[in-house]
């Protein structure tokens, strides 16, 4: 039992005790567990159970108690005392305590208690989950410490991870949680192993057979990160590691191990000076904690010489320090002899800190929430009912039951200036730190803060951590650890699931032709939008490019090159004919038409040109209807020639009707149905379905072309149709009339000329069709200047070669000369 030494002469009445030892759960942070066997049962092996670390708790509990009694704001004419009751690590033991809280001091005796002075009112628990789970009333919620480990491993990638947890059902009920939680998330459990407790000499090897498999298990795992969760004696067990190796010569790999707030740097006696790179670098989860004003002073102030009432301060001394203190009924003494002049600051972190620990600093919270809500209690109304009825004032009136109601609720600002609340549940209103552990090789240990997770912040800011900061195990050379089952799948990869295996366990593939990923373990890949494309490594999407036939490009020029070119010779033969319009040749074979037809190739070159430059609303309504007329016209007038020079041959026959069929009323009755039948198969294209203008996304991967959409593509090929109609009327007409005797016969030039003509438009159309984009316009601008060309270089040029050439041919008596 420890009390306080010096209790304050302004307080007389005693409230009941504190006793810490087997009445919380893990997840009770404010909690404790004494491990100091004064007489321990003959069950345990004493050197496995005595942890002088968990000394700090007493002196937290004791220092908090000495403020409240010096504190005459806080339960004014009232001491606080306490009892300390040890749990053992051990069930049994803790129920046997659990079961003297509701007894006589020195008698065990449940329900009967007959010292009013040493009424309980209150439990500070202790670490052992198995006992106190189901009595915690004051913890912050276990869920947020799940979610804060998740949100970090998915801060990092670790998604292949290890689980350590102790062999009960608290471990059990941790798996259970945290499993389906981490799978919804993307991260998948490598191993699950569960760690026992040393309790007895005899299971001892068993115990350390089993470590050494857990130990191999985690050694090679692909897992580099390894989530430990369970009792502070876990640590204790993960020191062991190194010792337990089948190949002790090798160097230890390395993982990073994550640790709950349950967990503190702890080791047994014989683990003090056992080297500490297994646990360096740990990344633990704690609840918060501050430097308390005067707690430095306070632990260095003890002493075994000076310090009275403390039943635990010489056992510590002798275990901390490695030393013994004179007893005067042994002769003879093993070990170096303690002066009690050793200075608690130069003990290694391991063993002992100078600092506040998170399950300190929650003791001493828990002992002033406890301390407010008795405070609260006596001001309460039910003490003015007491004083009503002129009973006396005393904690001997009240249950310990009714405190319950004066903790919910209650928040107070502590000596560091922190804030404690506890919600309307009684829970803890409290973040965790997330805490680097950096150990030295000379067992120095400094505990770096690099994050955090508050709950009452915005979801976005609830958890933060700066990963500049942390010091990796020296495995990993301060490189940020990977944690996975198979390497990351590249940009322009996906992840292809093997059989039978997690789902963190995955070949990479590449995406298919035409589709990408622009992220790491993408599960699929997909295609750009249809302004886009993939790039070469199929990572990203990249703007197409929007193109067309345009007069800057090179084929664009040659084409309008070649049309303007065309359409000056044209030109030029135009005005050779009118300037010797009165010449037999010209005056052959029907001068109109020869005008009308230059005319009409003109104009079919100078079409051409609608069909370069960016298509806009107009030129695509028109470009192919003013093709179609115009070259129906054409085609007309080649005809009109041929029937012509037939019916102008068979006029000269004597007696011949024909000659009053002669002239332009034949010519317009060749011309015009030709020309209405085009001109309505043009109309009901353009009142149905007009052509207009268009972008085509799907030709080419890497361009979007703009075109003109012709609307109904019926209604094209019926142009194209009727067009073919009249050049296959000419070229079989032209045919017959080939062999007529005339000099400026033309049957036989139009015949050659239709040849030409219509070979360039049955090759147009599986060009045509096998083309795309503005290629497919290239092909009917050259089909149009070819077949125009044709018809220009098939009949004019020969009379072209008389005009220029042989003048002396273009004469009347060539024109009546027949042939023998």
């Amino acid at each position: 039992m420890l009390r306080d030494p010096h209790p304050p002469l302004h307080k007389y009445h005693q409230l009941g005790d504190f006793i810490i030892g087997g009445m919380a759960s893990q997840t009770f942070i404010i909690s404790s567990s004494i491990t100091f066997v004064q007489e321990p049962p003959p069950v345990l092996f004493e050197e496995l159970a005595v942890v002088p670390k968990n000394y700090q708790h007493i002196l937290a509990l004791s220092f908090a108690v000495k403020e409240i009694n010096e504190d005459p704001q806080i339960l004014p004419n009232h001491t606080l005392g306490f009892h300390i009751y040890d749990s053992y690590f051990n069930a049994k033991r803790t129920f046997h305590a659990t079961i003297q809280l509701m007894s006589t001091v020195k008698k065990f005796a449940p329900n009967y208690i007959c010292n009013i002075q040493n009424k309980l009112m209150a439990v500070v628990g202790g670490l052992d989950p198995l006992t106190s789970l189901h009595v915690a009333t004051m913890a912050p919620k276990g869920t947020l410490q799940y979610t804060g480990i998740l949100s970090l491993l998915l801060h990092f990638g670790w998604i292949w991870i290890g689980i350590l947890t102790s062999n009960d059902e608290y471990g059990e009920r941790f798996v259970h949680t945290v499993f389906p939680v981490f799978s919804r998330n993307g991260v998948c459990i490598a191993f699950i192993e569960r760690s026992s407790k040393f309790t007895t000499i005899t299971d001892i090897h068993e115990r350390l057979e089993k470590g050494s498999q857990i130990h191999e298990t985690v050694i090679n795992s692909k897992a580099n990160v390894v989530v430990a969760y369970g009792e502070s004696y876990l640590i204790v067990f993960l020191r062991w590691f190194p010792y337990l190796s089948k190949h002790p010569t090798n160097k230890q790999k390395g993982k990073v191990w994550i640790v709950t707030a349950q967990m503190e740097l702890t080791s047994m006696v014989y683990q003090q000076s056992w080297e500490t790179d297994i646990i360096h670098g740990v990344v633990s989860f704690t609840i918060h904690s501050n430097d308390l004003p005067g707690f430095k002073s306070f632990v260095k102030s003890r002493n075994p010489s000076n310090t009275k009432g403390d039943g635990f301060i010489r056992d510590f001394w002798q275990q901390a320090f490695g030393c013994v203190f004179p007893d005067p009924a042994l002769n003879k003494m093993d070990g170096d002899v303690c002066t009690g002049k050793e200075k608690l600051e130069n003990l290694p972190g391991t063993c002992f800190e100078m600092s506040l620990t998170g399950h300190s600093y929650s003791i001493y919270n828990a002992v002033y929430a406890m301390a407010y809500a008795l405070h609260s209690m006596c001001s309460s109304r039910f003490i003015h009912k007491l004083l009503v009825n002129k009973r006396e004032l005393n904690f001997q009136d009240k249950h310990a039951w009714q405190l319950h109601h004066f903790l919910k609720g209650i928040h107070f600002n502590n000596s560091a200036g922190d804030k404690i609340s506890l919600d309307h549940n009684g829970e803890l209103v409290a973040g965790f730190d997330i805490i680097n552990w950096i150990i030295s090789p000379n067992q120095t240990f400094h505990r770096v803060k690099v994050g955090k997770i508050d709950p009452q912040g915005p979801p976005e800011q609830a958890f933060s951590i700066s990963e500049d900061v942390i010091t990796w195990h020296k495995w990993f050379n301060q490189v940020q650890p990977l944690s996975l089952c198979t390497e990351h799948c590249n940009p322009g990869f996906r992840k292809k699931m093997k059989e039978g295996e997690p789902f963190c366990c995955y070949d990479c593939i590449p995406c298919p032709e035409g589709e990408i990923s622009e992220q790491r373990d993408q599960n699929d890949c997909y295609e750009c939008s249809n302004e886009n494309y993939p790039n070469k490594n199929q990572d990203a999407c990249i703007p197409k490019a929007i193109t067309f036939l345009s007069f800057e490009e090179p084929l664009g020029i040659s084409l309008s090159c070649l049309a303007s070119a065309l359409s000056l010779i044209t030109i030029m033969v135009l005005g050779m004919f009118v300037r010797h319009h009165n010449t037999p040749i010209i005056k052959a074979n029907n001068r109109d038409l020869t005008y009308i037809l230059l005319i009409s190739l003109l104009l079919c070159f100078l079409c051409a040109l609608l069909f370069i430059g960016q298509p806009g609303k107009v030129t695509c309504l028109f470009r192919q209807t003013a093709f179609g007329l115009i070259f129906s016209v054409a085609v007309s007038c080649v005809l009109a020639k041929t029937i012509t020079v037939i019916l102008a041959f068979m006029a000269t026959k004597p007696g011949s009707r024909m000659r009053k069929w002669v002239g332009k009323r034949l010519t317009n009755s060749i011309m015009l149905p030709c020309f209405l039948a085009q001109n309505g198969i043009c109309t009901v294209w353009l009142v149905t379905f007009p052509p207009f203008p268009d972008t085509n996304i799907h030709s080419f991967a890497e361009e979007i072309v703009l075109e003109c959409n012709e609307g109904s593509v019926t209604m094209f090929y019926c142009v194209l149709s009727y067009l073919g109609f009249l050049a296959i009327v000419s070229f079989a007409v032209a045919f017959f009339a080939r062999k007529l005797p005339d000099s400026f016969n033309e049957a036989k030039f139009i015949t050659f000329s239709m040849l030409v003509f219509c070979s360039v438009w049955l090759s147009f159309i599986p060009s045509y069709l096998s083309s795309k984009g503005k290629y497919m316009v290239a092909v009917e601008i050259f089909s149009i200047l070819a077949s125009s060309a044709g018809l220009l270089c098939c009949i004019f040029a020969p009379k072209c070669y008389i005009i220029m050439l042989r003048p002396e041919l273009n004469n009347k008596e060539q024109l009546i000369r027949r042939k023998t």
